[in-house]
């Protein structure tokens, strides 16, 4: 085990080092390889050194109140989909392990450990004991920065790649799966046609500045699935992606828009694909305010959260059992809500 973590160092650490030379080179004379071969040859716009990446309500340009629609026919080559086919990726940090991966290792992912790989930037001997090979160390940085983040959705993605199963799901570690409701979402869809699903945290395509060839910039219009409250990739469409998203190419793609993991994804599929997402409403983060959700519809969210919004706590609303105090994310609770056979939940009092 301690070779076979040293030679993933050692890999990455090689990765990076090119990734970071290739880097330089892309903000000196435009990205090379493969990602620029399939680049659009549409005209320019401004000739700063720097591409500009910002916000903007894109509302006027594409016309009127136009939401997002994706109409995607359902297939029944979905149907029957096990939980066998799922690569469900968590995002991590070693200053959350403790913390974070505890509860999730405490509630969801003891229902779908097989399917389960954490991603994370640091050993943890505690933590490798609890999952074995399905503890990823990415040797990528502990930062909360976009290089950080995209170094370790690249090693989700080619650990995907990899792994040869049907679809890939993205969680953050403040996040809870329902995997029940994941694979009754996924299974009206078949993993050979192009899926994006998840939710965008806009109400509108984002728009950035992406980097071409002699310092020049294009200005960018797109949809993507905020990370924070996860996304599913079919295979078909992940194999798409990876001119832009395998390996050092992910890196050097998110360096073409600068914007974070996330929005890196959504560029390869709406700007390089040609591909759509498809919004759901099953998808949640802590961005949200998540004290409306109603506790009849719980059970039929694929994620949900917790965390800080306007400097106060956001959980679900969920009585019991577990105190808020004991409780503040209230993801035990509601795991004993929807498994309440669990060892640790408080079983009812028989008369």
């Amino acid at each position: 085990m301690c070779r076979q973590r040293r030679l993933i160092r050692a890999i990455w650490g090689v990765t990076l080092l090119l990734v970071s030379m290739v880097l330089v080179s892309v903000r000196r004379h435009g990205i090379p390889g493969v990602v620029n071969d399939q680049r659009s040859r549409e005209g320019t716009a401004g000739d700063s050194e720097q591409p500009e990446t910002m916000l903007v309500d894109v509302m006027d340009r594409i016309g009127g109140d136009e939401k997002l629609k994706v109409h995607i026919p359902h297939s029944i080559a979905g149907k029957g989909l096990a939980l066998r086919e799922l690569f469900i990726a968590v995002k991590t940090t070693r200053k959350f392990h403790q913390s974070r991966m505890g509860l999730l290792l405490l509630t969801w992912i003891s229902r779908v450990k097989e399917q389960t790989y954490v991603f994370t930037d640091e050993d943890d001997d505690e933590l490798e004991g609890k999952l074995g090979d399905h503890l990823v160390f990415t040797n990528c940085s502990s930062e909360h920065s976009h290089p950080a983040l995209s170094c370790k959705m690249a090693a989700e993605f080619d650990a995907f790649l990899a792994s040869g199963l049907s679809w890939f799901c993205h969680l953050d570690d403040d996040n809870y799966l329902n995997p029940q409701a994941l694979l009754k979402l996924l299974s009206s869809y078949s993993p050979d046609q192009d899926i994006y699903i998840g939710k965008p945290s806009l109400n509108r395509p984002i728009h950035a500045s992406e980097t071409l060839l002699n310092n020049q910039t294009k200005s960018v219009y797109f949809w993507f699935a905020t990370g924070g409250a996860g996304f599913c990739i079919s295979r078909k469409l992940a194999t798409k992606m990876a001119p832009w998203a395998s390996g050092s190419n992910f890196l050097i793609t998110s360096q073409l828009i600068q914007l974070p993991d996330d929005c890196t994804v959504g560029y390869i599929i709406e700007c390089k694909i040609g591909g759509h997402l498809l919004a759901s409403n099953l998808f949640h983060s802590h961005l949200e305010n998540l004290q409306l959700m109603q506790k009849d519809q719980l059970s039929k969210q694929v994620t949900l959260s917790y965390g800080i919004f306007e400097k106060k706590l956001n959980a679900i609303k969920l009585a019991g059992p577990f105190s808020q105090h004991d409780d503040p994310s209230r993801f035990r609770s509601l795991h004993c809500v929807l498994y309440p056979d669990t060892s640790w939940c408080p079983q009812p009092v028989t008369q």
